[in-house]
């Protein structure tokens, strides 16, 4: 399959010369969902950052659809690039309809396309328009706006999604709610996808693969069932945590 996300060897070095990121070398394929994992500070969301370009590697290249971030206008990758995290973001002022068609209205589609648009994702993600079109970010519960949020990255119809520990702050049920359906989504829409999470279990539910990052480093990537086999002594670590 074609690699639509590719670390050749990138890294990132802070001034101070503290490493965040060193010789990363993945490749995500078109359609696939590749889970991030690893500890606090293990660069995972850096990984993600360098996806959309918020951040520039200091050695080696990262490509989006075969081409360097670095030569990409950052406001056409990022448009082109569904962002879901885990305080959502919605605009509070905005209603739900509103949040959802926004980047569509960025990218001046017609108002009567993007309010099909709107619907048709808001009954994607269970929200019927007619129910919660017209609601604000505070009426809604957790789970709701993170629906939106998974809805407002979608709006575009964008080729690739990142989405950085999306569905940390929720309850344990509503989370393994969210994560069977985010992972239906996918066997329906099949967009490239790039999860960072920090919990085994969430990899193994919502990923074809899983990458295993520490200090910056990546040692461990393959299927769940692959990673079932490892002697990694980290990745053995994560899978008796919450394997």
């Amino acid at each position: 399959m074609t690699a639509f996300v590719q670390f050749a060897g990138a890294g990132l070095a802070l001034a101070n010369g503290r490493t965040i990121l060193a010789d990363l070398s993945l490749a995500v394929a078109e359609g696939e969902t590749v889970a991030l994992i690893g500890r606090s500070g293990s660069g995972k969301t850096t990984a993600l950052k360098l996806v959309n370009a918020l951040l520039l590697p200091t050695s080696g290249i990262v490509r989006v659809a075969g081409t360097p971030t670095r030569d990409w206008d950052p406001i056409r990758l990022r448009r082109r690039t569904g962002y879901v995290i885990q305080d959502v973001g919605l605009l509070p002022h905005l209603s739900v309809a509103r949040n959802v068609g926004l980047v569509p209205e960025l990218e001046g589609w017609p108002a009567e396309r993007i309010a099909a648009r709107v619907a048709e994702l808001l009954e994607l993600v269970g929200l019927p328009f007619a129910d919660y079109g017209a609601r604000r970010p505070h009426e809604l519960s957790g789970g709701q706006r993170q629906r939106v949020g998974v809805a407002r990255a979608l709006a575009a119809d964008p080729p690739l999604l990142l989405l950085d520990e999306p569905f940390g702050a929720l309850d344990p049920i509503t989370r393994a709610d969210l994560q069977r359906e985010f992972r239906a989504l996918q066997a329906r829409l099949r967009k490239t996808a790039i999860f960072v999470t920090h919990d085994m279990r969430e990899a193994r539910r919502v990923a074809d693969r899983i990458a295993l990052l520490s200090g910056g480093r990546l040692l461990a990537s393959g299927t769940p069932d692959e990673l079932v086999a490892s002697d990694e002594p980290e990745l053995r670590a994560f899978l008796e945590a919450g394997g």
